[in-house]
């Protein structure tokens, strides 16, 4: 049998530096071609897999592949798609299989969070039910910085750079306007259950009583009441206030400030609207005039002002993983290990997929001052290396260059459609 091709796909939310993990993944496997073939990328995710929709990433020229560290969002196309336990749809597992073999394929990189983990899991577990050998290495993206047993996320520290940057440019709008105009500002920010991206935003703040001067984080409840209160007072000591709010955050009965009632593929409810909602409150009990903003998308695509540390992370882990798959390990994730010391170092680990899938961290109490609306110390010294140093893109005519892949579709061998 000839050497094995490697599949690697990309899930969930894209991010500022997940193409970075994809070069670094390529770039490793393109060193090492006398074990690994081809690297054939899903499009659109695992969904690229079970379509037999692939792109040979051999193809790409070496500038190309080079030039995904500086491109943001997915340059292979994500996807939201869960698999179900495999007895509940067989279907897409012998699909799998079917594709796998069909392609030689032996190495499965899947890059992605929670649930992209669970993914990864099962497709390592698949491949000892049907007796076709799949080394699956998984590895970690989440702007929510919600991993388990890694100490940051890739992705994650662009967000906090971003969102932190925008909180102190935004503050300093509304402070120089609001004796005769606004005095309220909220920024709502991405984290569901978790609120290390809305923590992050108080990285402006340089002393005690800099904005933001109010976050609300998914892990304490909002009591309406003492909101209202907080915002007056603020605004009567320094004539503004600036509010950072979580997109998760909720009531003490778990109940969300705001949220639809539709759901994605993951089972996760869509949030959105915390931030026009709080403006609607203080408004109504306070009549102080106020703006809202959305940071949305726009905090996860934001590779011109991305993190350096994060960029060097997100492309180590790729590296990483063809190397643990080379060194025959299985069903892991690679890991990010902070050092001890007082300068910031890192280093990569691993850890088993059993203790990853489906599990969420969430900041933990000692990063929460005591009110609940803002961090101690302790989450500063934890936040602070990770959006450290610029990496700026290269820019033509003001604009940033990102690359656009030739994407090539791999030869299709089963040419038996499959329905998702």
């Amino acid at each position: 049998m000839s050497k094995k091709n490697a599949f690697y796909a990309q899930s969930g939310g894209v991010t500022a530096v997940i193409n970075a993990s994809a070069s670094g993944v390529i770039e490793a496997a393109r060193e090492h071609k006398d074990k690994i073939g081809k690297v054939y990328a899903g499009r659109n995710g695992i969904i690229g897999a079970l379509r037999e929709d692939m792109i040979d990433t051999s193809k790409e020229s070496a500038s190309a592949i080079a030039a995904l560290r500086h491109t943001p969002s997915g340059a292979f196309g994500s996807c939201r798609h869960k698999l179900q336990d495999f007895t509940e749809n067989k279907a897409e597992y012998e699909r799998l299989i079917d594709v796998f073999k069909a392609h030689n394929i032996g190495y499965f990189f899947y890059n992605g969070g929670g649930d992209s983990a669970d993914t990864c899991l099962k497709v390592s577990q698949l491949s000892k039910q049907m007796g076709y050998p799949i080394q699956a290495i998984h590895i970690p993206k989440t702007v929510d910085n919600d991993l388990p047993f890694t100490d940051n996320c890739p992705g994650f520290g662009s967000v906090a750079k971003y969102v932190a940057v925008s909180t102190k440019e935004a503050s300093l709008d509304v402070a120089s306007m609001c004796e005769t105009s606004t005095k309220v500002f909220i920024l709502e920010v991405m984290g569901r259950h978790a609120g290390w991206i809305a923590a992050a935003s108080a990285l402006a703040a340089e002393k005690a009583g800099d904005p933001p001067h109010i976050i609300l984080f998914p892990e304490i409840p909002f009591i309406r009441e003492d909101f209202i209160a907080k915002v007056e007072q603020v605004v009567k000591e320094h004539g503004y206030c600036v509010v950072v709010a979580s997109e998760g955050a909720q009531y003490p009965d778990g109940a969300l400030i705001s949220g639809s009632m539709s759901k994605d593929a993951f089972g996760h409810q869509q949030l959105g609207g915390v931030a026009p909602t709080l403006a609607s409150m203080v408004k109504h009990a306070l009549g102080y005039k106020y703006h809202w903003a959305l940071a949305d998308y726009l905090q996860r695509s934001a590779r011109h002002i991305a993190s350096a540390t994060d960029v060097e992370q997100a492309y180590a882990v790729g590296r990483a993983a063809v190397e643990y798959a080379l060194a025959g390990k299985n069903s892991v994730m690679v890991t990010i290990e902070r050092n001890k010391g007082e300068t910031y170092s890192w280093s990569l680990g691993e850890v088993p997929l059993e203790k990853v899938a489906n599990v969420e961290k969430k900041m933990a109490r000692s990063f929460i001052t005591r009110d609940g609306y803002g961090i101690t110390q302790k989450a500063r010294d934890y936040l602070a290396p990770l959006i450290q140093g610029e990496d700026y893109p290269p820019y033509k005519n003001g604009i940033p260059q990102y690359v656009q892949l030739t994407k090539v579709p791999v030869e299709k061998k089963l040419n038996t459609p499959f329905e998702i």
